[in-house]
């Protein structure tokens, strides 16, 4: 099979289509002829060398598929052999063919067109694992999402206000935050030319937000503590701006905030089928129903991984940019 690996760390560039074995799927496996791979910034940063595969994941690229059951592992059941499904996975998924464990694998959403459905996994089970279990976001409540036209971002949107939430996000233009505007978002800020600390604060009468989903980090962390409501809850999952964080603890206590995060591809197939199963209870008639749509930039060749690469990097893709085998 054609599969996309980084040939050693660094840019885009690195990356190449090589030949490798068909995989086998293993017990509790399920093998998907991939129709589409999607591309996440996990992927940017595996390539750079920081980010290396936990132990026994592929080396090849990609955390997400959608596709067609081609095999099924010793002891699999609930899965069936030609079965439109998408799946989380560990690495591999640049790939014509990809094994995922049967405990993330889901089926297409009625009505989704195949290709499309390769933009959920990554996003909805973080979105789901670090906005509804982390931060525990209630109907009512308010929400700031950083980098809302993102394939996260616009997950989060959608989703916390199908569930009766108040959404506010940034974004870096105009076109970006009218793309936003029409999945639903109730604010958006420019954060090139407003500081969105004071719009929040304007906007929230001085209450600030309940959660604060953060994928940027450094010096945003203690403008999104200014940000917040008291009993308040901030969730890193990313820091485009860096780990390393200062601040200043004490209206961390005065508003008995909670800040926490989490990092999702290391934990086990048991944590990440439970919030599979949350995902086809709450979530999936969502988007059969029409109260959530996939949200796709771009769809490039398995090929062209390294222009795809390219445009995430860019910063101007809105929605998801996907890698097809077709």
């Amino acid at each position: 099979m054609k599969a996309i690996i980084a040939s050693e760390p660094g840019g885009a560039d690195m990356l190449q289509l090589v030949d490798r074995p068909k995989p086998v799927p293993g017990p509790g496996e399920v093998l998907i002829r991939v129709a589409a791979a999607g591309v996440n910034r996990p992927d940017i940063v595996q390539r750079q060398g920081l980010y290396p595969p936990p132990p026994g994941a592929s080396d090849i690229l990609g955390l997400e598929v959608s596709g067609t059951v081609d095999a099924l592992g010793e002891g699999v059941d609930g899965v069936a052999v030609g079965a439109d499904v998408c799946a989380l996975v560990t690495g591999g998924g640049y790939a014509e063919y990809c094994t995922a464990p049967t405990e993330t694998v889901l089926p297409v959403p009625h009505g989704m067109d195949i290709v499309d459905a390769a933009g959920l996994p990554e996003t909805y089970f973080t979105v789901w694992s670090n906005v509804f279990d982390r931060g525990r976001l209630q109907s009512g409540e308010r929400l700031l999402v950083h980098g809302g036209s993102s394939g996260i971002g616009t997950a989060a949107v959608q989703l916390a206000k199908a569930f009766g939430a108040w959404v506010a996000t940034t974004v870096g233009s105009e076109e970006k935050a009218d793309f936003v505007r029409a999945l639903g978002a109730d604010l958006v800020i420019n954060y090139k030319r407003d500081d969105f600390v004071s719009v929040l604060a304007d906007a929230t009468g001085g209450k600030g937000v309940d959660v604060v989903l953060d994928m940027v980090g450094g010096d945003y962390v203690p403008r999104n503590i200014a940000a917040m409501a008291p009993d308040g809850r901030h969730v890193s999952i990313a820091f485009l701006r860096g780990p390393q964080v200062a601040f200043n603890m004490l209206p961390v206590m005065l508003k008995r905030l909670t800040l926490t995060g989490s990092t999702l591809r290391p934990r086990d197939s048991a944590f990440k089928g439970a919030i599979a199963g949350a995902l086809q209870t709450h979530v999936w008639p969502l988007f059969e129903g029409g109260g959530l749509r996939s949200v796709t930039d771009t769809v490039l060749p398995l090929a062209e991984a390294s222009a795809a690469h390219g445009r995430m990097e860019d910063g101007s893709h809105m929605g998801k940019i996907l890698l097809s085998t077709a």
